[in-house]
């Protein structure tokens, strides 16, 4: 059986957010019309508290983009984003969810970030997701969504180390691209991984 795992729609990933992806809301449409085309669909949803260590705003005399440790983790620092309860950490009005199972939220520690739909950055806290999909009869996941060059790359990654045969929908995903070609880098290291990279069109 396969899936369509949806990451991290949400008002702050798109234009106009705090962490915006550049055209990140052009994946919203071509994610809707591949929900017609599974039975399973599940999302992801970053959900940060207030004082989460990933945001600049919380290392006094930090900027976004530079580097502290967290939970023995190198982590980039990120303006505040997807906060919960805030309009910001919503999907956006357009995202159809009338087909969705599920909603895994990650991110809710503040000592490590989650940018894996399945794991925090450290592999200690579980979202449940995999689980999830294992007791549906899940073996094959087809991942959409935002940022390619993040969530969606950490959340491919570890679709393959759980077991699931894996699809990137390249053109249901968009990337940050805090330095240029990470987008493209990112996809190379998913498919070197096993993952095998498709456009949407493809999928019946």
């Amino acid at each position: 059986m396969e899936a369509l795992l949806i990451v991290d729609v949400q008002y702050d990933f798109l234009p106009g957010g705090s962490l915006a992806v550049p055209e990140g809301d052009k994946v919203i449409p071509v994610i809707n019309s591949l929900q017609e085309k599974f039975e399973t669909v599940v999302a992801t949803q970053d959900w940060h508290p207030k004082n989460h260590g990933s945001f600049a705003s919380n290392h006094p005399g930090k900027r976004v983009g530079e580097v502290v440790e967290l939970s023995g983790e190198d982590q980039i620092l990120w303006p505040d984003h997807c906060i919960q309860g805030t309009h910001g950490a919503d999907f956006h009005k357009e995202l159809r969810r009338d087909k969705w199972k599920k909603v895994f939220q990650k991110g809710t520690n503040p000592m490590v970030d989650s940018y894996s739909g399945f794991y925090d950055n450290n592999k200690r806290e579980d979202t449940g997701l995999s689980t999830y999909l294992k007791n549906q009869g899940i073996e094959k996941v087809y991942i959409a969504g935002l940022a390619a060059d993040y969530c969606v790359k950490f959340t491919v990654m570890d679709a393959i180390k759980e077991g699931f045969e894996t699809v990137l929908l390249e053109d249901a995903t968009k990337g940050v691209n805090l330095s240029q070609g990470d987008t493209e880098r990112a996809i190379t290291e998913m498919e070197k991984a096993g993952a095998r990279i498709l456009p949407s069109t493809l999928i019946t």
